[in-house]
């Protein structure tokens, strides 16, 4: 009986050293040698101190911030542990809300949301990831759309030119991966920091 049992344990043994220790070890190793920057998270500093991640969005609420697209992260609420409350960008609980296209309480946020941004630039169709959450709830980047659409608040705020604003979203506009995979956007924590930057300037 032992000698049908020890190749099995064998096995485990083997297999729990490679692909629970060398194989995880190896692809770190070659991420910190390779591509550093992404690997550790592809963190963002201002000033020697780190602000964020290329990867994670931030609740820019301010007027004179380019806004991402809604999230619907939650947190526990600090006075009920049974509860929860609404926690945009919380990185520890990513998620959607989960609504679906029939919600009732889907369809009236959105047009709540929709009629809001509609006030602030009149005439200029709601882009539609100004008023949707992503699956993740931290998406960290817009259309470029989205971004042209804020440029008329966002360049009222700063009392900069339009024009400027608008130069600024071309500027932060990344296209598609090698010409062909995903979509054009703007990382709207890079593009509010090239905003301080100018005024700074």
């Amino acid at each position: 009986m032992l000698r049908q049992i020890r190749p099995a344990i064998v096995m485990i043994v083997c297999m729990t050293v490679l692909t629970g220790l060398a194989y995880p070890l190896a692809m770190t190793g070659i991420a910190q040698a390779i591509f550093p920057h992404q690997a550790n998270g592809s963190l963002i500093e201002r000033d020697g101190k780190v602000i964020g991640s290329a990867l994670i969005g931030q609740n820019f609420a301010a007027e004179n911030y380019f806004h991402g697209r809604p999230s619907a992260t939650t947190d526990t609420d600090p006075n009920d542990a049974t509860k929860t409350i609404p926690a945009p960008y919380n990185a520890a609980n990513s998620s959607g809300s989960n609504l679906g296209p029939t919600s009732k309480a889907l369809l009236d946020r959105v047009t709540e949301d929709a009629n809001k941004l509609a006030t602030q630039n009149p005439g200029t169709p709601v882009p539609m990831d100004l008023v949707t959450t992503s699956a993740s709830g931290l998406d960290p980047d817009i259309s470029p759309a989205a971004a042209m659409f804020q440029v008329p608040r966002v360049a009222k705020a700063r009392n900069m030119p339009e024009e400027k604003v608008r130069q600024l979203v071309l500027d932060h506009t990344a296209g598609r991966l090698a010409g062909l995979i995903g979509e054009p956007h703007v990382n709207v924590l890079k593009l509010n920091l090239a905003l301080d930057a100018q005024a700074h300037s």
